[in-house]
């Protein structure tokens, strides 16, 4: 599913290229699986006239934040996706929605028209992506109950280090508890602990405080690299086992052997 930073490429994407502008037309789609407690008429009906004025991000949830409430709030789950029309956006790999789709995409959930003719779409292709319409989304849940944001409220070593210390469970779930931290998922989760040295399956507070502070570098790394390049795995450095783990073949990195145990 999308992690921080593919949620982090898409909200930068819309403060690029949509704040000051007014929301002229909107499509919401009637599709109460995705679109959490509110018709589409009256969805379309509350954004018609706003101008986008912030685009925020909280883990793997982002928001519009517009001149006025309510705002409309995306959790994205296995598959959500950001296109703006002529915009290029990194696209999470199994997400990704065909350039040669309809515009807007047959997937789309949530989509805007603003003042100067740009176009914005929420696609999710899978079904398990929320759209919600909230007065203050990060007042309530989901995004209430997150921990600390991994790219924005990082813990210092010594709080990482004593809280670890502290939890009875494997690592990689832990670190995929987005109560403890937001914004991890499996892709972060595998190569922070690959690039650490440490076994998913080892308990947290067994970790060596070597162990400790070496995977909070890597938590950073991984973290501010993704983010640099807006999420384009193909500028991932050739080392990390991203490269490996999406198709489950074993291979070399730098001269070292990658076993696959599916």
């Amino acid at each position: 599913m999308p992690e921080l930073p593919e949620v982090e490429a898409a909200r930068r994407a819309v403060e690029e290229n949509c704040l000051g502008k007014t929301i002229k037309r909107s499509i919401i789609a009637d599709d109460t699986k995705v679109i959490d407690g509110v018709s589409p008429s009256d969805f379309q009906a509350s954004l018609l006239g706003k101008t986008i004025v912030a685009a925020r991000r909280k883990g793997k949830n982002m928001w519009l934040e517009l001149d006025s409430p309510p705002f409309p709030s995306f959790q994205f789950g296995m598959a959500g996706a950001i296109y703006i029309k002529g915009v290029a956006v990194t696209k999470y790999k199994r997400s990704a929605v065909s350039d040669s789709d309809e515009w807007p995409s047959k997937y789309s959930k949530f989509f805007i028209e603003l003042d100067d003719g740009l176009e914005l779409s929420f696609t999710d292709k899978r079904r398990f992506a929320k759209v919600r319409l909230l007065k203050d989304p990060a007042s309530v849940p989901p995004i209430s109950e997150l921990g600390p944001d991994a790219l924005l409220e990082p813990m210092t070593v010594d709080e990482f280090v004593d809280s670890l210390s502290k939890k009875k469970i494997t690592i990689k779930a832990l670190l995929l508890d987005q109560s403890y931290i937001s914004g991890i998922g499996n892709w972060i989760a595998d190569e922070v602990l690959y690039q650490a040295r440490i076994h998913p399956l080892q308990i947290a507070s067994s970790l060596s405080r070597e162990s400790c502070e070496s995977l909070h570098k890597c938590i950073k790394e991984v973290i501010h690299y993704a983010v640099e390049v807006d999420a384009d795995c193909s500028h991932f450095p050739i080392e990390w086992l991203f490269h490996f783990r999406w198709g489950k073949k074993s291979g070399k990195v730098n001269g070292k052997i990658i076993l696959v145990y599916v």
